[in-house]
């Protein structure tokens, strides 16, 4: 029986949030492991997550084709996790997530490889968010190279070090007011550990070919509800207050050119303004985490052991909050 040791998976964006989970979770199944980012000088910690000389990282930049057909030379798998939340330079989002999503399944294609292919819940050629539509061009730039790559489309991701709810929980510690955008809107948040699973099940072959999975939590919740989750952990108590889409926009304008958590892109506040969760067709053909055979981790049980940094006095929460 062959040994994954002789399987060559080259992860571009391994060195994402999502990406450092992806590699650990192939390591533990022994793949070989090639990590393909643009700054591969900034990415050795990724090489404890394997054996020596399981992990290898290599240079590569979406918008350049002859870095991308390098990096996946010789490749068994291709998995494409890159994305971006705000678009800054060069860095847009047609240019990384559907340009570039067209480059990596391209030069898959054309070594035989086969692809997996990280999008988003809520990826959508009509919707009114570039962000949305530039994931569903990608889809459509994958699938036209490569019919049987499959898609993966998880709803917002948290865990250790992510960008949402340490995100929220620094605001808290920050400011005794907290503004509330989208209060009402759904989300389904999936821990970034069974994401990572399910990639690398997809590598695995348990995953149908040509297909697109919704990766959503065991919960549905409102952003009301997540900020309250997130605020109990954190033992924090700020005031929410409800801020209009149309205000929010405004806001956007400006703050879209803050630093770290005050952050806020007007795309960011139409994405706010619709659902983010699976859809009754996905689970109806059993094209979720479920249907992989993998049972959701939920915010309550994975956030406070990590979101315990927050809390006034540490690990030890107040007994009488």
């Amino acid at each position: 029986m062959a040994s994954n040791l002789e399987t060559l998976v080259t992860v571009f964006g391994g060195s994402g949030f999502l990406g450092r989970n992806v590699v650990r979770a192939l390591c533990r199944r022994d793949y070989r492991v090639r990590v393909a980012v643009r700054r591969p000088e900034l990415a050795g910690y990724l090489q404890p997550s394997g054996k020596v000389g399981q992990v290898h990282v290599v240079q590569a930049n979406l918008r350049y084709p002859a870095s991308v057909e390098a990096a996946l030379r010789d490749s068994d798998v291709v998995i494409n996790l890159v994305g971006i939340l705000a678009e800054g330079g060069a860095q847009s989002f047609d240019a990384v997530q559907a340009k570039g999503a067209e480059t990596v399944a391209r030069a898959a294609a054309a070594a035989g490889a086969r692809l997996v292919h990280v999008s988003a819940i809520g990826a959508d050629a009509e919707s009114p968010s570039r962000y949305a539509k530039a994931k569903a061009a990608g889809e459509a730039a994958v699938l036209a190279a490569v019919p049987s790559a499959t898609i993966f489309r998880p709803s917002v991701m948290f865990g250790p070090e992510d960008q949402f709810t340490n995100r929220f929980a620094a605001l808290a510690r920050m400011s005794p007011v907290l503004p509330l955008i989208g209060g009402e809107t759904k989300m389904q948040p999936v821990y970034v550990g069974d994401v990572a699973t399910a990639i690398a099940d997809a590598v695995d072959g348990k995953a149908k070919a040509g297909a697109t999975y919704e990766l959503g939590g065991p919960e549905v919740l409102t952003m009301r509800e997540i900020i309250e989750a997130i605020l109990a952990i954190a033992d924090r108590k700020p005031m929410l207050v409800p801020l209009p889409f149309g205000l929010a926009r405004f806001k956007a304008n400006f703050l879209q050119f803050a630093p770290g958590a005050f952050k806020l892109t007007p795309d960011q506040v139409t994405l706010l303004e619709r659902d983010n969760v699976v859809s009754d067709a996905a689970k109806a053909a059993g094209l979720t985490l479920e249907g992989l055979g993998i049972t959701a981790d939920s915010l309550e049980a994975i956030a406070p052991q990590y979101l315990w940094r927050f809390r006034p006095q540490g690990q030890f929460q107040r007994k009488n909050a």
